[in-house]
């Protein structure tokens, strides 16, 4: 790999690093000021859903300018969006920022939301310029790099947050965040990056090129069951992210809870940096299917018994596997799709796959309060299951992740007998 790829991702480690902080931070500090949890399931909800839009729109973005002018105009973009939510912090009496319903807390909030959101058309442009630096047989490997890249601005960002917030407050976030905002823009100006003049599909080029999007994807057999076999896979996984807080705190502190996710958080990089070494064999889509099947029985039985233990080392493997799947989603399209139409294809996939776990977290939670948690505290499952499985409230959040489990293991099953999936699998095979 040439020393000028470890330049950009040193770059986006660092962007990436102060998006993810900034947002942390201002999550915290949102709940801290209002104490309202409606603000935060709100700021949730709101990012989310953000994000699931944006890559359309971002995507075009990546594919109509350079690579470099794209992740320049983003990093500026979050430039501009903190020095005003500074301004508007800085102008602002304290006071103002602990009513909830404050149209000056909900701006100063959008300001920096937006800001770490510019941040991904770098999440889409870096694996483009994966296609464009490195060559094909080594890709899977660079897609491991990017994958444990995430993985420590994801574990950096989530420990700082907390310490800044903590220690120092939500001014000197701004400061943090505007300064490492400045060094990646200064870094990356003097940063070289070879590439051709653009080259567009069509004649001329829209600002939101979706038809163009589906039109690509369309031309590769197999590609958009791809795609939307990890959006289900998505849609499942958000159970886990809504409702594994809960089940966790109901077994150790929140003290342990928060340690225990530092440490958890190591697997995102641990797994980069096996793909990194070792590469995703022959057949990436195979690698794929497999590596969800692992991920699907872990989540049967991670959650057997009330047991911390068991649930530490099935999260963590869990979390080692998310890597290897995104780096097989990223090699099989590098590999399919034309690089002048590989932002739009990312941030299509990108678009489609995140929409699930906002459907997820709005339903997940009724689901779990009047179905599952009932069904093992007073209902049937207590005398069905509760001799070997437990009871209480705990136990119905349990039985709702190892249903998911068994329903996410027959979809990858049946999706590897698909003939979407021998239809990509042949046509990868030919590039």
């Amino acid at each position: 790999m040439t020393k000028r790829f470890y330049a950009v991702l040193a770059n986006s480690l660092v962007a990436s690093l102060t998006n993810t902080f900034v947002w942390f931070a201002v999550t915290f500090w949102v709940y801290l000021q209002t104490q309202s949890v409606l603000a935060m399931s709100i700021m949730a909800g709101v990012y989310l859903v953000t994000v699931a839009i944006s890559g359309f729109f971002l995507g075009s973005l990546v594919d109509r300018y350079k690579k470099k002018t794209a992740m320049m105009l983003s990093s500026l973009c979050s430039l501009v969006l903190y020095l005003i939510a500074y301004l508007v912090f800085s102008s602002t009496p304290t006071a103002v920022f602990t009513n909830p319903s404050s149209a000056i807390l909900w701006v100063f909030v959008i300001l920096t939301l937006v800001g770490a959101i510019a941040g991904n058309i770098r999440t889409i442009a870096l694996p483009t310029l994966v296609t464009l630096l490195i060559p094909e047989a080594e890709r899977d490997k660079a897609n491991g790099l990017v994958g444990t890249v995430n993985g420590v601005a994801f574990l950096v960002a989530s420990t700082l947050s907390g310490l800044v917030i903590g220690f120092l407050g939500v001014y000197w976030m701004l400061v943090f965040a505007i300064g490492l905002t400045i060094l990646t823009i200064m870094h990356l100006w003097i940063l070289s990056i070879p590439e051709q003049k653009v080259i567009h599909a069509e004649a001329q080029t829209n600002p939101i090129d979706v038809r163009g999007t589906i039109r690509a994807i369309h031309l590769v057999p197999g590609l958009f069951a791809l795609i939307f076999f990890n959006c289900f896979n998505n849609f499942l996984g958000g159970v886990f992210m809504s409702l594994m807080d809960a089940y966790g705190l109901s077994l150790v502190s929140v003290q342990v809870w928060g340690i225990l996710w530092g440490f958890l958080s190591l697997g995102f990089i641990v797994g980069g940096l096996v793909v990194a070494k070792r590469g995703l064999g022959k057949s990436p889509l195979r690698t794929l299917f497999l590596t969800n099947i692992v991920m699907w029985i872990i989540a049967i039985f991670f959650t057997i018994q009330d047991s911390i233990a068991l649930l530490t080392v099935g999260l963590f493997i869990y979390l080692c596997l998310i890597p290897v799947v995104e780096a097989s989603e990223q090699t099989i399209i590098q590999a399919v799709i034309p690089l002048e139409r590989q932002g739009r294809v990312f941030g299509f996939a990108q678009s489609v796959e995140q929409s699930a776990s906002p459907l997820t977290a709005f339903m997940i939670g009724p689901i779990a309060q009047f179905i599952f948690i009932p069904f093992m505290t007073t209902g049937a499952g207590t005398d069905l299951l509760g001799s070997w499985f437990g009871t209480g409230a705990n136990r119905g959040i349990a039985l709702l992740f190892t249903v998911t489990g068994l329903i996410g293991l027959i979809v990858t099953l049946m999706a590897m007998r698909s003939r979407s999936y021998r239809k990509l699998s042949v046509n990868y095979q030919k590039h």
